[in-house]
């Protein structure tokens, strides 16, 4: 499959046969072409921003990205996953990035599961002009409407810090984001952005690299801290960024990738090798969620929103309400047991026991035979190759972290029946 994203200006003039297009930042008017970030831009330039170029060359690598991961369905490969993707994208400074081509390729294999070839070409859209001062804050932290992004933002507060909290937009999330922010008293310093991607056609719903627009919208954000390198926080628990296959069979990007430490390493050498004044941080990479319940800084705080964040993976499937039964929900249960009363509003399936597997993927019995083969075979047999990624020094503490993860999965499926 090929794509290629640029800046309406520099679109061909006709595509080659199987190749798709999409307009970078305005609408082309033209059949056929998606529309990636239609209205960012003019937004980022109201709201002051005026980034880098090399913050903004990654953002439109990014956003492209996305754009080819949406619009090239896996059901139409040989094994209904793995694609094979080629991508050119219209940079501002397609010099500077050639050299990181091979290292981009690897980085993209990790997080989506594909095989990747770049071509970088000029056509990039110029950064937005904003002419914001610097805003009265000491670094960024992503602000999902999640229960660990919640956390991540109470407990930099509580520290001191300033956070620019940073969102990117999700159907009916958005209003949970703002009242977060405000509730943390960040409401002025506060970004949310789309990535406003316009898709011909068919879409493939995985969306592995959607993260990077996250990212992006972060270190763009950056540019607005009056720091010369701006630490960015990702709160996420480190089961999760590890995300152990819970089967044999689920391995690789069946298992998301997004904020794994493997991953965060390259991007972060992507960042230094073309001059970007950022430093991601995963400060809970040690901590299960139910670790981050129980050291949360205000607790406070935490007891009055916690219930009002969002973990499912399927949260629109169930109209917007917690399924109770897939990973994300078992382990955010499973946290709340070990901290205290769910005050989550709902849950699908309130209980692991009675939701079969007629209500989506057997992710409770999964779950039941990780907790199994760690009790059998022992925690190592069950991580099989998972840390070969950590340095020596490091792997005891992950490790310790995920046998606290399973024994807070065993917790909830005994307490459900299940076990």
């Amino acid at each position: 499959m090929k794509f290629i994203c640029t800046s309406v200006d520099s679109l061909p003039a006709a595509l080659a046969p199987r190749e798709r297009a999409f307009s970078l930042f305005k609408a082309s008017g033209r059949p056929g072409v998606g529309i990636v970030a239609g209205a960012l831009k003019g937004s980022l330039k109201r709201q002051g921003y005026r980034p880098s170029v090399p913050a903004w060359d990654l953002l439109q690598l990014c956003l492209s990205v996305c754009a080819v991961d949406f619009a090239a369905p896996r059901r139409e490969c040989a094994d209904g996953w793995t694609r094979t993707l080629d991508l050119t994208v219209g940079l501002l400074e397609p010099v500077r990035w050639a050299p990181l081509i091979p290292k981009l390729e690897t980085m993209l294999r990790l997080l989506t599961g594909d095989f990747w070839t770049l071509h970088f070409v000029p056509g990039g859209v110029e950064p937005p002009q904003g002419k914001g001062r610097a805003l009265d804050c000491d670094c960024v932290s992503l602000l999902s409407g999640g229960l660990d992004s919640l956390i991540g933002g109470i407990d930099l507060v509580a520290q001191g810090y300033k956070p620019l909290l940073v969102s990117q937009k999700a159907h009916e999330d958005t209003d949970r984001q703002r009242r977060i922010a405000a509730a943390m008293g960040r409401s002025s310093t506060h970004l949310q952005a789309s990535h406003g991607i316009y898709i011909i056609g068919d879409r493939e719903p995985s969306t592995r690299a959607r993260s990077l627009a996250f990212y992006a919208f972060a270190i763009v954000a950056a540019s607005r801290v009056p720091l010369p390198v701006v630490d960015v926080y990702v709160p996420e628990n480190g089961f999760i960024s590890i995300n152990p296959p819970l089967v044999p069979g689920r391995v690789s990007s069946l298992s998301t990738r997004t904020t794994h430490p493997h991953f965060i390493q390259q991007l972060q050498e992507v960042l230094d090798d073309v001059g970007v004044g950022v430093r991601l941080q995963l400060p809970y990479k040690f901590h299960t969620k139910g670790q981050m319940l129980q050291s949360c800084l205000d607790q406070a705080r935490l007891t009055a929103l916690a219930g009002d964040s969002t973990s499912c993976g399927r949260y629109r499937t169930y109209n917007r309400q917690h399924c109770g039964r897939c990973v994300p929900c078992m382990i955010r249960r499973a946290a709340f047991l070990a901290w205290g009363p769910d005050t989550t509003k709902s849950y699908a399936y309130p209980s692991l026991l009675g939701s079969d597997k007629s209500s989506g993927p057997d992710d409770p019995m999964a779950a039941a035979l990780a907790v199994l083969t760690v009790r059998e075979k022992g925690l190592d047999r069950f991580l099989g190759a998972s840390l070969a990624f950590a340095a020596p020094a490091e792997r005891p503490r992950y490790r310790s972290m995920l046998q606290a993860g399973i024994d807070e999965l065993a917790a909830l499926l005994q307490h459900d029946g299940v076990l």
